[in-house]
């Protein structure tokens, strides 16, 4: 039986994230030299999405509006809201551990029964169900929404009502059918929100802009 030679490699997961993070910088200094991060707080963020997806299309498609990251720092240390995702992915990928030491409550409506029901009785989508449900909520919200256009909408739409009422929103739906466009309406709304324009984003997207928050918040032990 051949055998090959053993391979040395990093095995201390912390090592692994601070040499991936000084990767992403060699490869922006080569290959974007002229790029500029706007400011610390919004790189942190941008490279933590990139270090999650392995794609620098973020430095030009993640977008920040509204005095997004101002809005969430109070929502995270007034430690009296709930954050909201749209698929049970996203909700796995946060720091929930950071959270709890925050106070910040978390849910995911998508698995619910009720919701369920009311999204088949309303012949809706049960993200927007969820949406719905998430309104009737007292208490600052967040919304992370990193698959299902139809949120937005759903969340903007209620905004627009008067009927929600948001801290901030996180969209990041991947795919062609509404995603780009549903970010992009978001994006233009005065809802603060952090945006992956375009057709990319995912729930591992929306959730790592979460953590990029959190580890600027609250001092990393791990």
């Amino acid at each position: 039986m051949r055998r090959g030679k053993s391979v040395d490699y990093i095995r201390n997961p912390q090592l692994i994230e601070t040499e991936s993070f000084k990767i992403i910088q060699e490869i922006i200094d080569q290959e974007f030299p002229e790029y500029v991060f706007s400011s610390p707080k919004e790189e942190k963020i941008i490279k933590r999405v990139i270090h999650t997806s392995a794609d620098f299309d973020y430095l030009k498609n993640l977008v920040f509006s509204n005095d997004v990251i101002s809005e969430l720092e109070k929502f995270f240390l007034t430690g009296n809201g709930t954050i909201f995702t749209d698929t049970t992915m996203a909700l796995s990928g946060i720091n929930k551990r950071f959270l709890d030491k925050l106070g910040i409550r978390y849910e995911c409506y998508i698995a619910d029964p009720k919701v369920a029901e009311q999204a088949k009785n309303k012949g809706m989508t049960r993200s927007m169900a969820g949406i719905e449900r998430a309104a009737t909520i007292t208490g600052p919200k967040l919304f992370v929404i990193g698959n299902a256009p139809t949120a937005i909408y759903k969340l903007l739409e209620l905004y627009k009502q008067g009927e929600l009422d948001t801290v901030a929103v996180i969209g990041a739906p991947v795919g062609f059918v509404g995603a780009a466009e549903s970010k992009e309406a978001l994006f233009e709304s005065d809802v603060p929100a952090i945006v992956a324009r375009g057709r990319k984003g995912g729930s591992n997207v929306a959730a790592a802009i979460i953590n990029a928050m959190l580890y600027q918040l609250v001092e990393r032990d791990d």
